[in-house]
């Protein structure tokens, strides 16, 4: 007799834990390829889009760096206005974003910053800069302060607080009617998340147009396993330390993006991970509400990947 979790999920206590617009069979079913397959091109992928695989963590924090770095300076060259919107998470290229902008000599005043999430209660209210794991506060020690004299000015920085994220649709509108570029950074949650667009709010829509349309959402509630996964990535494991809320940006501002930039670099050490899934059902679902990483092989862009995500995704003990 076979075991798996579709055929024992019925009474368990995961019965409802996973988002009701999931198709469980179809997710497991996305991650049983090869390897060597995770790069084919699906009818669905924009023709500009592609992923990347990276041997090692080092090669995919300098190559995602020297991506987002080149865009910065593209952007320069061209005298055009850049609005960047920007993950904590992946990290490791920031150090290299500040690496070439400081070898080639690029100003990044022609750039605007909007940071896509935040930690928050579930009024919107959020962490001050200076508490340990504040988004803000690392994408200034990351990135902004290490810029040094070529940094990004403080008025082109925005985050997502209360105050500031309801305003950023008609922000980054009013650069792009100018002819600024935006372009979005991201990394890909554990439950396929794109900044903290969960997927359990698809439920709230009737039409895939009035999800699309949602530009940001206050005190956004989390999904168990995106503040287990943060745990894990970013809190030595303190499940207790996470707030259970976000405020972050919706598809209404990413999927509008001129390019995409992504990052997985999930790997844990000794055979494990928790990124692999996350992964191929990226590249292998097809675009679903539901799945909210599924839309950004649509769009423009690189996804930069370990190769060891790729799997194959078999069990094995640890």
């Amino acid at each position: 007799m076979k075991l798996d979790l579709l055929s024992t999920l019925k009474g368990s206590l995961l019965e409802g834990f996973f988002p009701a617009g999931w198709d469980l069979a179809k997710i497991d079913e996305c991650c049983s390829h090869e390897p060597h397959a995770i790069t084919l091109p699906q009818s669905w992928w924009h023709p500009e889009f592609a992923p990347v695989p990276c041997a090692t963590l080092a090669d995919f924090e300098v190559k995602m760096g020297h991506e987002v770095a080149l865009e910065i300076k593209r952007a320069r060259d061209a005298g055009r206005e850049l609005i960047l919107i920007l993950p904590v998470g992946p990290m490791g290229m920031y150090r290299w974003i500040v690496y070439f902008l400081q070898e080639w000599g690029v100003s990044c005043s022609h750039v605007h910053g909007f940071n896509m999430d935040e930690w928050s209660d579930a009024e919107g209210n959020t962490l001050p800069p200076e508490t340990p794991g504040a988004f803000e506060g690392a994408m200034n020690d990351a990135f902004y302060v290490p810029l040094g004299t070529l940094t990004v000015p403080r008025a082109q920085r925005h985050f997502a607080t209360r105050d500031s994220l309801p305003h950023y649709a008609a922000q980054i509108g009013a650069l792009r009617a100018k002819g600024a570029r935006l372009v979005t950074i991201y990394g890909i949650g554990r439950v396929f998340h794109i900044a903290f667009w969960e997927p359990h709010f698809a439920g709230e829509f009737d039409s895939l147009e009035a999800w699309k349309a949602q530009t940001h959402r206050l005190g956004a509630k989390l999904h168990p396993l995106t503040i287990e996964q943060n745990a894990i990535t970013s809190f030595k494991s303190r499940t207790t330390s996470i707030p259970a809320y976000a405020n972050t940006i919706g598809p209404g501002l990413f999927l509008k993006s001129d390019r995409c930039i992504g990052g997985c670099d999930g790997v844990l050490g000794r055979g494990m991970m928790w990124q692999g899934v996350s992964l191929w059902v990226t590249l292998r679902y097809g675009p679903d509400k539901w799945v909210p990483s599924s839309w950004m092989p649509t769009l423009p862009g690189r996804l930069f990947f370990l190769e060891e995500l790729a799997g194959p995704l078999v069990a094995e003990a640890n």
